[in-house]
């Protein structure tokens, strides 16, 4: 197995959540993927092999995650939020075309929490960056 996933399991039986099919199923998925899925998309990957899952399952299952702190939650504006299961420091390029959403990591950004609190006296307690633009695949299609 996983090592992240089994580290993932460890914290949440420590934790005192009972582990379901369904519920590692949802986590696996989520520590496999570099999507960043919508609960919608979850839900599609996984319903062939768990037809009486619904949705809702899924969206109960990613609060249990990010409460315990295995999973973040991003929003978008209009678009549905978003699941990370990359707990590590880094940011996120999102395409304004297709949604797709990659990340990527930028040294010089990792003190940027620390020099917030020192410049404005705030206990800063977490950050978010993000870039914008057209992903290779639809500036590629833009151009033909």
């Amino acid at each position: 197995m996983d090592s992240r996933l089994e580290q993932a399991l460890h914290k949440l039986k420590s934790t005192g959540v009972r582990m379901t099919p369904q519920r590692h199923a949802i986590l696996a998925y989520l520590l496999n993927t570099m999507t960043h899925p919508t609960a919608d998309e979850i839900y599609k990957a996984l319903a062939p092999r768990f037809p009486s899952m619904s949705v809702a399952t899924v969206y109960n299952n990613l609060k249990v995650f990010i409460e315990v702190g295995l999973v973040r939650e991003m929003t978008y504006g209009d678009h549905s939020s978003r699941f990370d299961a990359d707990m590590s420091d880094h940011y996120h390029a999102l395409c304004e075309q297709c949604g797709k959403l990659v990340d990527f990591a930028y040294k010089p950004l990792d003190d940027l929490e620390k020099t917030a609190g020192i410049e404005t006296g705030f206990v800063v307690k977490s950050h978010r960056v993000e870039v914008y633009g057209i992903c290779s695949e639809c500036a590629a299609v833009e151009h033909h």
